[in-house]
């Protein structure tokens, strides 16, 4: 079965925005890297990113586990994502958010 490295964000808000404005916009930061590193031909992306209880996941997959995670890793540095994101290493038949926890570095 295909490895799959699942991104888990703290659905946290970003803070001094206008009260009106969109409270995750990071999401959709991440989500374009995401499809830029997808682009390069490093990983692909597995599925649409999700809500999962206070976390926001991203799926990534089709590369060496160490691809991911270094994917993974980039992911949580990016300028804007909210500390204490983690990885989990899966596989495609295993239920969402089972498998090898993963902590990953802090910008």
């Amino acid at each position: 079965m295909a490895s799959i490295v699942e991104i888990h964000v703290p659905l946290t808000p970003t803070p001094g925005l206008d009260p009106d404005a969109y409270a995750f916009p990071w999401i959709d930061q991440v989500e374009d890297f995401l499809v830029d590193v997808e682009d390069e031909g490093t990983i692909e992306v597995y599925d649409d990113g999700e809500q999962l209880g206070d976390v926001y996941v991203f799926f990534i997959t089709a590369a060496t586990e160490a691809s991911l995670l270094t994917a993974a890793s980039r992911v949580a540095t990016l300028d804007g994502v909210p500390t204490g994101a983690f990885a989990i290493v899966t596989d495609e038949g295993a239920p969402d958010g089972t498998g090898r926890r993963v902590d990953l570095p802090v910008a």
